[in-house]
């Protein structure tokens, strides 16, 4: 009589358990290998999948009413239309333009803000801008753009407003002048990271009570994320495209001229952990040969430069502390006054 030997129970689950990550590390390789050689083919999947999700799930996708499109700057603002539009980048997750808009208002400028879908394809997000610029009831607006907003706004003067080649696809007011903060013209590494981003937006919508499993798809499907790419096929457009004379470009961009704070306080920590005794002198020697690459440590100086456009001022600030006060630093935001005092002048001359 032969005896058949049994797996003792629960053997063959606690295998599939074991197996189950690698076969999802195995799929998000693959995925990941497929995405970075296919980048092209990648954003129109994405660009599909947000158009199809809209069409079947409305209810999900569609942003929550008053998050999307033109609104004051601040809170207690009801005055006259703007002088300024301020334009946010990726993942923004709210607060980018506080001190901006404080100091805006002491200097006599109105501004308002113009929020998108953040994540979705970049000339989308200047469609949506084209779409709903004719609601301006002003004769011109000036245009500043943080990061990727930057982006939006010269896809949106030189394919909608100001068209070189062309009369104006959109009416309305008539942009004074483009102030971009941080803008990568030329693209950035850093967009790889999106997911990261992604996480601290939703970390931030949380005390909001805006944060829900398919926030995330209100924001768009990524796509944004693959315009960003160095050599992306939009920002090759894009660069390809001439820039209206009427309408006068001021490019502001950080460079770090030392870790910040926050950097320095995790270098430590790392360097203890590798047993790393002469932290200062390695942290000086990497800081030292990263020169301008670092820019504003998400932003190359680099990355700042728009074809035929005018030469980039650097200012002493990481990509966010250009705008806002940044913990454990008492550093005012240098972009702040570099932006109003341009501005003043540029309405003065009009």
């Amino acid at each position: 009589m032969t005896v058949r030997k049994h797996n003792p129970p629960g053997k063959k689950s606690l295998a599939l358990l074991l197996a189950l990550p690698l076969v999802v590390f195995a799929l998000v390789a693959s995925w990941i290998f497929w995405a970075e050689t296919h980048p092209d083919l990648e954003r129109d999947l994405r660009v599909t999948a947000q158009a199809q999700l809209e069409e079947w799930l409305p209810e999900v996708v569609s942003p929550e009413p008053g998050t999307i499109g033109f609104s004051p700057a601040s809170e207690d603002h009801s005055g006259p239309e703007p002088d300024v539009v301020l334009i946010h980048g990726l993942d923004e997750p709210g607060g980018i333009w506080d001190e901006m808009a404080a100091a805006m208002a002491e200097a006599g400028l109105t501004a308002w803000e113009f929020r998108y879908p953040n994540d979705q394809a970049i000339d989308h997000s200047a469609d949506l801008l084209a779409e709903q610029w004719p609601t301006l009831e002003t004769e011109t607006v000036f245009l500043v753009g943080h990061s990727m907003g930057g982006l939006v706004i010269r896809d949106f003067v030189s394919r909608h407003r100001h068209p070189v080649e062309g009369p104006p696809a959109v009416g309305g007011a008539t942009v004074g002048g483009v102030i971009m903060i941080g803008t990568p013209n030329q693209g950035s590494e850093w967009a790889r990271l999106r997911a990261w981003l992604e996480i601290r937006e939703w970390m931030a919508d949380l005390p909001e009570g805006r944060a829900s499993l398919f926030a995330g798809l209100r924001d768009g499907t990524g796509a944004a994320k693959i315009d960003l790419r160095p050599g992306s096929r939009f920002l090759s457009e894009l660069n390809a495209r001439a820039w209206p004379d009427a309408v006068p470009m001021l490019i502001l961009g950080g460079q770090l001229t030392e870790p910040t704070p926050e950097m320095l306080v995790g270098l430590r920590r790392l360097a203890d952990d590798l047993g790393i005794d002469d932290f200062d002198q390695v942290v000086e020697k990497w800081w030292r040969d990263a020169g301008e690459g670092v820019g504003d440590g998400a932003v190359s100086v680099e990355s700042l430069a728009v074809p035929g456009g005018p030469e980039p001022v650097l200012l002493p600030a990481s990509h966010r502390g250009l705008l806002l006060t940044m913990p454990l630093s008492e550093q005012q935001p240098p972009a702040i006054e570099a932006v109003v005092e341009q501005l003043r002048d540029w309405r003065s001359a009009n």
